[in-house]
């Protein structure tokens, strides 16, 4: 396990049967994620085949647009690198939102669920059912083979962040 803590902030690496559970935590600046970024390098530099990732984010604050573009690169790294899904939990609608569109503007939303743990109790379950067994939080079902949600999951959160942009 790599770990990293700055003052309040922390980053963790942590390898699993399944691939790697990360945990960010704090305001995190451009450095520190730049440290991760280049941490996850290292340590995918010997992964062997596919895997998940199952990411928690419920104490991490909002990024800054530097913060963001390191994370959409490192999200495109662990794509590269064998990534078949990834679950990212976070602790806030709106943080929730954020991330769903970096997913969306760096590619990987088709295999990266996103649940606001301050919204649903069984938060650890959904998101491991998500990277282990196909079962998609957002439709509490299976996932049919071939299927792929993106488009309406794209739609429903265009709606949101719309309805959210009115309501300011």
């Amino acid at each position: 396990m790599r770990a990293r803590i700055y003052g309040g902030n922390i980053y963790k690496i942590e390898r699993t049967e399944y691939g790697f559970h990360l945990t960010f935590g704090g305001v995190m600046t451009a450095q520190e994620m730049a440290g991760w970024l280049k941490e996850s390098g290292q340590e995918l530099a010997d992964q062997q085949g596919p895997f998940s990732v199952f990411v928690d984010m419920r104490t991490l604050g909002p990024l800054d647009r530097h913060g963001r573009a390191l994370i959409m690169e490192g999200q495109m790294l662990y794509q590269r690198r064998g990534m078949e899904r990834s679950v990212v939990i976070l602790k806030n609608p709106v943080t929730t939102m954020q991330f769903k569109q970096i997913a969306i503007d760096s590619g990987i939303y088709d295999y990266e669920r996103y649940i606001d743990a301050s919204a649903s109790e069984n938060w650890e379950k959904a998101g491991l059912d998500w990277i282990l067994h196909g079962i998609d939080p957002d439709r509490t079902e299976k996932e049919p083979a071939g299927y792929s949600s993106s488009e309406d999951s794209r739609s429903a959160f265009r709606s949101a962040l719309n309805f959210f942009k009115q309501s300011k």
